[in-house]
């Protein structure tokens, strides 16, 4: 059976952060719009404020914590990760700023921004039943409502395009 601790799944979802905020920040840079680039370079912001947070909840993981294997009885958000950390849904080894560099279509960059924030989203959903309530759900649940507000942002951002 595939198992994982609360300090690795911390350490993924920093990792799905990390290349959120390296996206917009790459994706930006390809638009002439100022408005859209300030959207972009914000969302960058937010994400490493999300690293941060999961950061900071690892740090305050108790030591047993660390190592402690969450009880998984259907395998089933254990297979989940596993399918993360092999790239079958969001490929954390992966350069997703590198998707787009160049490319100026701001279609193409919300709507791959939209499909990172979707998979973040079903991702913490995940983390939360891995890890315990000591180890942060309260604030895994803030960064989900912060994600689907930016699913929000972007789709709205979408739709005013015609």
């Amino acid at each position: 059976m595939i198992s994982f601790n609360a300090d690795e799944v911390y350490e993924m979802a920093e990792q799905i952060e990390r290349n959120g905020a390296a996206y917009y920040r790459a994706a930006a840079v390809t638009l002439e719009d100022a408005g859209l680039q300030r959207i972009l370079t914000d969302l960058a912001a937010m994400e490493d404020e999300h690293e941060q947070a999961f950061h900071d909840m690892r740090q305050e993981l108790p030591p047993a914590q660390r190592t402690e294997e969450k009880f998984d009885p259907t395998g089933e958000g254990a297979l989940y990760l596993h399918a993360m950390v092999q790239g079958k849904v969001f490929d954390s080894g992966s350069d997703p700023a590198g998707q787009l560099a160049g490319s100026g279509n701001i279609r193409e960059i919300l709507r791959a921004a939209i499909e990172m924030e979707k998979n973040s989203i079903v991702f913490y959903l995940t983390v939360k039943k891995m890890v315990g309530t000591e180890a942060g759900k309260s604030r895994v649940d803030d960064i989900i409502e912060e994600e689907m507000s930016h699913v929000a942002m972007l789709s709205k951002q979408l739709a005013s395009l015609g």
